[in-house]
């Protein structure tokens, strides 16, 4: 394990569960792009290596076909902030963050709670710290402006 994911990855936080949020816009996307689902649950492997047991890594997958442009009516999403905003979650996996929300409020506020909670947020790109300067500064610019995106 790299120096910086060894620091971000501490004890506190394998002490507490990993959340993967897997969401696809629209029920056309979730059957007709079976590889980017597939590529989604996979990250549970990604938490795994990580440290986090199998049976600790939770996966958030009722907000399938769901746009992401507003939280309202994604039950997924909101049960994510919960565990989040609780400190149950030492990290949220997910393979674009951009995929948890598209919209930029929802998006900022998921941002703040992990920080204040001490939560990692993970993508294919790498792991963010959002209590730290610069990953929240990449995290902030991932999430810019996807009002126009589902």
């Amino acid at each position: 394990m790299p120096t910086d994911v060894a620091m971000k990855v501490c004890a506190d936080r394998l002490r507490r569960d990993a959340f993967l949020y897997v969401r696809q816009s629209s029920l056309r996307q979730v059957f007709e792009n079976t590889e980017s689902t597939k590529r989604q649950y996979a990250l549970r492997d990604r938490a795994v290596a990580l440290g986090w047991p199998i049976e600790r890594v939770h996966v958030i997958d009722s907000d399938l076909g769901i746009s992401g442009a507003q939280s309202q009516d994604r039950d997924g999403f909101q049960h994510l902030v919960t565990e989040v905003a609780m400190g149950h979650a030492g990290i949220v996996l997910g393979l674009e963050v951009s995929r948890l929300a598209r919209n930029n409020a929802d998006w900022h506020r998921l941002i703040e709670l992990a920080a204040l909670s001490h939560t990692l947020i993970l993508d294919e790109d790498g792991i963010y710290d959002p209590a730290h300067f610069n990953d929240r500064l990449l995290l902030g610019l991932k999430g810019t402006d996807y009002s126009s995106k589902t």
